[in-house]
């Protein structure tokens, strides 16, 4: 089944998982090339990344699940581990044993909660706008949608995070049909509840259900110290742009230790617009 989204001419495929379909795509041939979203967004974030790399690598999106075109099932808990564990099934199943891969937002401690476990199959990074550690700062609109009942209102009821993302992320206005292409996984309330529940998945003290999960990954970024996996960066209009909260984690010793330099970029549709950076990410990954 190909879907009818613009710029998204990838055939849709889907893993059956105990707690719903988890939708991916998987184009080309060559080396393996993971890509892992964040929120609100889904694998039609990478759609020109995909196209771009598909003619030298093997390239695989996966939507987590409540997103994009995977199932949103209302019993479902939406916590960091369970995402996870299902990029590790997923993995599994395509019976993947090296690839690099692409983290942008939430995929990076999704991503790097894989990764810290399989270091050995880790071949290049690229880290975008993300983080896989603790942090005690927390964005205002971020802080609003999760306070109760007003968060259910705003994200869920509203559409505030993703509708409003398409506006605030963004260099410039999205097409219309693109904008709408983001949009039309999240488009009712009950449609809407992995988007409200990564906003409340965030975890800011000890009694919080993810916190010990978030704190054996950032404790696991030591394991891929060992490895000499490279990596690229660069911000818009400077290089290392958002390099400061990577400090805390350790990872600045990383860099020193090791020939890696994560690829950030703080604006969320960054695919959209930065045609050159598709281009250096093929030209790092090969």
């Amino acid at each position: 089944m190909k879907t009818k989204y613009p710029e998204y001419p990838f055939k849709s495929r889907f893993l059956s998982l105990k707690d719903g379909n988890l939708h991916y795509i998987d184009e080309g041939q060559g080396p393996v090339v993971i890509m892992v979203h964040g929120n609100p967004t889904w694998s039609y974030y990478y759609r020109r990344l995909i196209s771009l790399l598909r003619k030298q690598y093997r390239v695989i999106a996966p939507d987590h699940l409540g997103c994009g075109l995977s199932d949103k099932p209302a019993d479902y808990q939406y916590n960091l581990a369970g995402h996870i564990d299902n990029l590790a099934e997923l993995l599994k199943h395509l019976k993947i044993k090296r690839f690099s891969m692409v983290v942008h937002d939430w995929g990076g401690a999704i991503g790097f909660g894989y990764a810290v476990d399989h270091p050995e199959m880790i071949e290049r990074l690229v880290v975008m706008n993300s983080a896989a550690f603790r942090s005690n700062r927390m964005p205002l609109r971020i802080g609003i949608c999760r306070i109760p009942l007003l968060g259910d209102f705003l994200v869920r009821k509203l559409n505030g995070f993703a509708g409003s993302a398409r506006f605030m992320a963004v260099r410039k206005k999205l097409p219309e049909k693109v904008a709408a292409a983001y949009l039309a996984p999240y488009d009712s309330w009950e449609n809407r509840i992995a988007v409200f529940r990564f906003v409340k998945d965030i975890p800011m003290n000890k009694r919080h259900p993810s916190y010990n999960r978030l704190v054996a990954i950032e404790n696991g970024l030591e394991r891929l110290k060992k490895r000499n996996i490279p990596c690229f960066s660069f911000g818009e209009g400077r290089i290392f742009a958002s390099m400061i909260l990577f400090s805390t984690s350790g990872l600045i010793d990383f860099l020193i230790a090791k020939p890696i330099i994560f690829l950030m970029q703080a604006i969320m549709f960054l695919k959209t617009h930065f045609r050159k950076s598709n281009l250096l990410l093929r030209f790092f990954l090969s």
